[in-house]
């Protein structure tokens, strides 16, 4: 029996899930999302919580039971608390403001970059070296932070770059021969 799969999932209060043939719609105080799953799981909500049922143990079945389960404590939790993704710039003269709902980073370029919150994401810029990325879909959230981190990932030598809050790096050692610099 999956270990993730059998684990029912408690619904907090305020928040509803409706199920339909392949596909549960989750509803809460912060929104709304709709989670796609296998016609062939069992999804039901039996008193106060949602419970996940594969039909067979097939490997297919095994693997789905799981993601299923996964995909909708992700969605449960996503639209009662939110998710945060926060991300931090390092190196002289790069910073990031707020331009409306954009926001511009200087992070070492001849230009500003800009980048635009799709529908969904907030995106916020609480100090100028540090980035803020909420929503209530899990995936999008974390995707949307790994866009603007890839725009400027940490050097590996100095590490200066966009990194993810309390992410470590392992800086290579320069050149043997050179001293101060």
């Amino acid at each position: 029996m999956s270990r993730i799969g059998k684990l029912p999932i408690p619904l907090p209060s305020g928040v509803t899930v409706e199920i339909k043939p392949g596909q549960a719609v989750v509803k809460g105080p912060k929104g709304q999302l709709v989670v796609d799953f296998d016609p062939e799981i069992e999804v039901k909500v039996e008193d106060g919580q949602v419970v996940v049922r594969r039909p067979t143990d097939g490997r297919r079945h095994r693997s789905l039971h799981g993601l299923t389960r996964a995909l909708l404590a992700n969605a449960i939790t996503g639209v009662s608390e939110g998710y945060v993704k926060e991300l931090e710039i390092k190196g002289i003269g790069y910073r990031a403001k707020m331009q409306g709902g954009k926001i511009e980073l200087s992070i070492g370029f001849s230009h500003p970059v800009i980048v635009e919150a799709p529908e969904g994401i907030t995106l916020e810029v609480p100090e100028p070296t540090k980035i803020r990325v909420s929503g209530i879909d899990k995936q999008k959230v974390g995707q949307v932070a790994a866009d603007i981190r890839a725009i400027r990932p940490p050097d590996a030598y100095h590490g200066k770059g966009i990194r993810y809050a309390g992410e470590v790096l392992r800086l290579k050692p320069g050149k043997a021969g050179v001293t101060g610099g």
